[in-house]
């Protein structure tokens, strides 16, 4: 894909936020050419009711990503919509909401595949242009290890490791196009802990979780009666908030991002120090093969 793509019609969902349990309707519509991903809280009355899709307006990263707008509007856990709009190349939409949090749906990005393929999509009389990556930057924080590597096509290698022995020590890695991450990423399920449940409440969080939107491990495993979609459905769906996270750079990165144990918060911290360091990125058009190359020969 050379060029921008927004969505051809728009479409509608409805659900409950994962967090904040609160119903909410959503709307994703066609944007113009360089729009870029933005979302708009349409239940709000405030002066700027449009929040963009951007890295440095995450304001939160506790179990989810949370933009925040200088006027106070903000838009919960984006981070699966975010992935599905990355692998399928979506570059413009207008994602309206009525309520705080995206719709958890079933917990993974396969609704929003569904959504997307239901409005189609169409070319944008606007190149597509991306960050390549030039040298490798590593990233620390926390016991949690990351690297941003030169490569020609954006790519994703996660490393999981937990002491749980219904998850234990996993490692997935993937290209990022439409029919790899529709097919092997986008399906894998958020999941969390039954012994963190009551804790979590308390903090104001999973109000809306249920088995039907998140795989649920208990003290003999897995929760849930339909088992797990995938053996290593756990790092699946790390990449898959990976994914979104790093979407939130406002275009592609083309580079292999390498992380190990990554979170909201970390992922988001690796675009930060990756784009800090101008001597490490540039932006290119993905319509100049010469550009790729000279960029990657640097």
């Amino acid at each position: 894909m050379t060029n921008r793509q927004t969505l051809r019609g728009p479409v509608v969902c409805a659900g409950v936020g994962l967090h904040t349990g609160q119903r909410v309707r959503m709307v994703m519509k066609p944007a113009a050419a360089g729009t870029g991903i933005v979302f708009a809280r349409v239940d709000l009355d405030v002066n700027d009711r449009v929040i963009p899709a951007l890295f440095d307006s995450v304001r939160s990263t506790d179990l989810g990503t949370t933009l925040l707008n200088d006027d106070g509007a903000s838009v919960a856990t984006v981070e699966h919509l975010m992935a599905a709009l990355a692998g399928m190349g979506v570059d413009d939409v207008l994602i309206e909401l009525d309520g705080p949090e995206v719709p958890a749906m079933d917990g993974s990005s396969a609704p929003f595949i569904e959504l997307i393929d239901q409005a189609g999509l169409v070319t944008l009389p606007m190149v597509r242009r991306a960050i390549q990556v030039l040298k490798t930057v590593e990233v620390e924080q926390g016991g949690r290890k990351a690297a941003w590597i030169p490569a020609l096509r954006a790519a994703i290698d996660v490393e999981i490791d937990f002491a749980d022995a219904s998850i234990g020590h996993q490692h997935f890695a993937f290209e990022v196009n439409p029919a790899v991450f529709s097919q092997m990423i986008a399906p894998a399920r958020t999941f969390g802990f039954r012994r963190d449940y009551d804790a979590l409440l308390k903090a104001g969080l999973a109000r809306g979780a249920s088995l039907d939107n998140t795989v649920v491990v208990g003290e003999r495993g897995v929760d849930n009666a339909g088992g797990l979609r995938f053996d290593d459905e756990f790092v699946r769906h790390k990449a898959l908030d990976a994914l979104g996270d790093i979407y939130l750079a406002g275009m592609p990165i083309l580079g292999l991002y390498r992380a190990y144990r990554p979170g909201h918060g970390f992922n988001n911290h690796a675009v930060h120090t990756l784009l800090a360091d101008k001597s490490a990125w540039r932006v290119v058009a993905l319509n100049d093969a010469e550009a790729l190359k000279l960029a990657m020969a640097r």
